[in-house]
């Protein structure tokens, strides 16, 4: 499976880039919260007490990570734990802080209520550090490459390689996500669902029209040898990067910063990238 992956995520990565225009862990699950409240009224400063955040970890003996359904970042193995390249890596990170991981799925349009209410410690799901995203949160160095692409049926794709071409279409988009701020921006019809498996189900049931997802998620979720091999993606719509966010003030961010680096040194960081296919992407650091 693994190999699959590989060699798809290089091709989309490619596709991306080249036009120019793109974007064993485990850990028990905690069901999602709700809110009403997404990023821009969340913004408005520190956290009290954000400062002390390692102290608080420490102290519960756990670090608790927000995340969605997100082969290959987060998803789960047969067995029901979470896996994944962002999974593993936050699995490691909590490790070097000598505490353990707990991953709670979380409704990705209210992340920011998540993380200031304290329900978890950080959100490290594959989050593309947009300009909102990063006024709301205080951000780790940038570790991952991506792009959003649009994902249609395979048998459509040569009608789809423009984004003029895609006026008509009804899209499915994460809620709160880069994919969502792409279709807006590009001024596409799209309905919001809750998370990019969700978008993908519609466009295979014929629901929506399209999808716009991450190109990494892409690579691993769509095409041959995958569960959507009547699915391809065609064009890339933006470029950006991921990182891990954290409360405004946390103290928690030069922290993983400096394991970032740690583990890119000591090769911990490609090894895991190369076992999910996404080293095409990563972004070693220095």
């Amino acid at each position: 499976m693994f190999k699959k992956k590989l060699t798809a995520g290089v091709m989309a990565l490619s596709l991306c880039f080249s036009l120019g225009a793109c974007g064993g862990a485990s850990g028990n699950t905690t069901g999602s919260t709700t809110g009403s409240t997404g990023e821009a009224t969340e913004a408005a400063g520190p956290v009290e007490g954000a400062d002390a955040d390692y102290a608080k970890v420490r102290e519960k003996g756990k670090l608790v990570v927000g995340i969605t359904d997100f082969e290959p970042m987060d998803y789960k193995d047969e067995a029901g734990n979470w896996i994944g390249f962002d999974a593993d890596m936050a699995t490691e990170f909590a490790h070097s802080l000598d505490v353990e991981v707990e991953f709670v799925e979380i409704d990705w349009d209210n992340k920011v209520l998540e993380l200031n209410s304290g329900a978890i410690d950080c959100v490290w799901n594959g989050m593309t550090l947009t300009d909102e995203v990063k006024s709301a949160m205080d951000c780790s160095k940038a570790y991952c490459n991506n792009a959003q692409v649009v994902i249609v049926p395979a048998d459509k794709a040569d009608q789809y390689q423009t984004v003029e071409s895609l006026k008509d279409l009804n899209f499915a988009v994460e809620a709160g996500s880069a994919g969502a701020a792409e279709a807006e921006s590009n001024g596409l019809k799209y309905t919001e669902v809750q998370n990019q498996a969700a978008a993908l189900m519609e466009v295979k049931g014929g629901t929506s029209d399209a999808a716009i997802i991450d190109s990494l998620m892409a690579a691993a979720m769509v095409g041959e040898g995958t569960s959507y091999e009547d699915l391809t993606y065609t064009i890339g719509l933006n470029s950006e990067e991921y990182g891990v966010g954290f409360r405004k003030g946390s103290d928690l961010v030069p922290l993983l910063n400096k394991y970032f680096q740690v583990a890119s040194t000591d090769g911990t960081l490609m090894n895991l990238a190369e076992k999910y296919g996404v080293q095409a992407a990563v972004i070693e650091q220095k």
